[in-house]
């Protein structure tokens, strides 16, 4: 397991450690105080279907601002530059809005509790099953990315071996989620996000003026890098050489559409916070009230990766022994005056238990709903089921404590985690995406589908780049390419296995088809809801364009 370079352990004193001490115990107090709303599993897993949408929207963001993004995307900026805008403006902004206006109709007005379960209506229960499982092992192996992550933190902060941190960060995490289920996790998440902010924000303030900010930033890297470096699409044509080894095509169909509507689409991790809303208008508005703060979130996570790449040239390097994954710890160590440092550690402590907790969340709710209680306890009371969630919680962390050891090979864990969407999140979304707009899709479909599309995408990554039988520049450009085959392969085989076999009476489609409705997609606005300035459309096409307008100084 990868250990911190030497002399990378941050100068923390009793100022820091009470702040992290006061957060900590604020979490619990949070888990404590949700207890007392938990009575039956709904409340468990869902909220009992009651939070305001933006109490969800931001848990949707925060959720998905841990590992992820944190330790994640710095990598990835060191790694490859700016190319990982990317990752926000065309692999999150778009997909999100496409959640928010044609597919929360569908999940939530069917009131499904889970996305397999979505599935079981639709296709029926051998591709409910199917995409149960495969779900409920990618939640375990992401969550083992957080933890390892929080693990990298916790050892530059206390000096404690990497399997230590692990399995005190994970107890951790147990202990708030199964004392209040959803709603623990989620206003923690609510909380969590801020505290990031407070976190991220001066570290990246400090370390811009550390290197003569923005101006002085470009021009170093574009000596020592080229200026493509600092461009979104430059280097990007068809046989052109770049850092991540992909081109305009395979970054727009790869990343842009299979690997983003893959994943923000289908992961539950996500879906489950607008399921918890309390309305349609709510779900609806929940992850385009999200993509807002998500377009600027790269400019206190990949922006403190190119300035540790400037601090320290050799991240990166078996040389240095400094891993991508070590940017964040090195400019705190470099950049922050005690106190803050405390503020700085809580928020990235708090990101990590937020990508975990939500990952954990929603393996504990897909694996007793769709598994447990679906195919081996069917017809037992609520009660037992309750308890069946908080006992498969403590099972999920310990599950991630060993997954945590299979990221830890990675110097980059974005790497990794494309590769793990790209094997799980892409194949999900194209048979989602088949049987929502094709009523021919027949059950069949829909189970081999989804199962050549995950193998097909894993023999790309390990037989066709690993061994070396094609040549890709780069593991994140592997990656685009095996979502591509992944959703191609899937995509053929339900087409022609659709052909040869029955579809479903399309009386029982009702709300599961688009240009079908059932009652719960025709729920009306609540009062308030139909103000213009929540109207889902303007929020998602706002988006939209703001997004592009993003791209404007990185493309000049």
């Amino acid at each position: 397991m990868h250990c911190l370079a030497e002399g990378l352990r941050l100068p923390t004193n009793a100022l820091d450690y009470s702040i992290l001490i006061l957060y900590f115990v604020v979490v619990l107090g949070v888990g404590f105080a949700a207890r007392a709303s938990i009575k039956t599993s709904l409340d468990f897993f869902l909220s009992g279907r009651s939070l305001p949408a933006w109490v969800t929207g931001l848990a949707f963001v925060a959720a998905n601002l841990g590992a992820l993004e944190i330790l994640g995307m710095a990598a990835n900026g060191a790694q490859y530059g700016v190319y990982t805008v990317h990752w926000y403006w065309v692999g999150a902004i778009p997909a999100m809005v496409f959640l928010g206006l044609v597919m929360m109709p569908f999940y939530y007005g069917s009131k499904v509790r889970s996305v397999p379960e979505f599935l079981l209506h639709r296709y029926g229960p051998a591709s409910h099953l199917l995409s149960s499982i495969i779900f409920s092992v990618a939640s375990v192996l992401i969550a083992g990315v957080n933890l390892y992550a929080l693990a990298i933190v916790v050892e530059a902060l206390l000096g404690w071996p990497q399997w230590v941190a692990i399995v005190v960060a994970g107890l951790f995490v147990l202990v708030y989620i199964t004392l209040g289920g959803l709603s623990s996790a989620i206003y923690n998440e609510v909380l969590q996000f801020f505290v990031i902010l407070a976190a991220l924000i001066p570290l990246t303030v400090v370390g811009l003026k550390r290197v003569g900010g923005f101006g002085g930033l470009a021009d170093t890297l574009n000596d020592r890098y080229g200026e493509n470096f600092t461009s979104a699409w430059g280097g990007t044509g068809i046989g052109s050489v770049n850092p991540l080894g992909a081109n305009w095509l395979t970054i727009v169909l790869g990343l842009g559409f299979c690997l983003s509507f893959g994943y923000w689409t289908t992961n539950f991790a996500e879906v489950q916070r607008a399921l918890s809303a309390r309305n349609l208008s709510a779900a609806q508005r929940t992850p385009l009230i999200a993509a807002y703060p998500k377009m600027f979130i790269p400019l206190i996570v990949v922006v403190p990766g190119l300035i540790a790449l400037v601090i320290e040239p050799g991240l990166g390097s078996t040389k240095s022994g400094l891993q991508y994954n070590d940017a964040i710890p090195l400019l705190m160590r470099d950049l922050l005056p005690n106190g803050v440092l405390g503020v700085a550690v809580t928020g990235l402590l708090a990101a990590f238990m937020a990508g975990m907790a939500a990952n954990v969340s929603s393996f504990n709710t897909v694996f007793t709903n769709d598994i447990w209680a679906a195919y081996v306890r069917k017809g037992r009371s609520d009660e037992h089921y309750l308890l069946t969630g908080r006992v498969v919680t403590a099972v999920g962390v310990v599950c991630g404590m060993g997954t945590a050891v299979i990221a830890s090979s990675f110097s980059n864990i974005m790497n990794y985690l494309q590769t793990l969407f790209s094997f799980f999140n892409v194949p999900l979304f194209c048979v989602f995406i088949i049987g929502m707009f094709w009523r021919r899709a027949t059950a069949a479909a829909g189970f081999w589908g989804l199962l050549s599309g995950t193998v097909a995408a894993m023999i790309n990554y390990f037989w066709l780049y690993k061994a070396q039988v094609i040549s890709i520049p780069s593991d994140q450009g592997a990656n685009f390419v095996s979502a591509i085959v992944a959703f191609v392969a899937g995509g053929v085989v339900m087409v022609t296995v659709s052909l040869c076999t029955k579809p479903k009476p399309v009386e029982s489609l009702a709300g599961l088809v688009y240009g079908t409705t059932s009652p719960g997609m025709a729920e009306p606005p609540a009062v308030g809801d139909e103000a213009w300035y929540r109207r889902p459309a303007l929020l998602g096409w706002g988006a939209i364009v703001l997004a592009a307008l993003c791209y404007v100084p990185f493309s000049l």
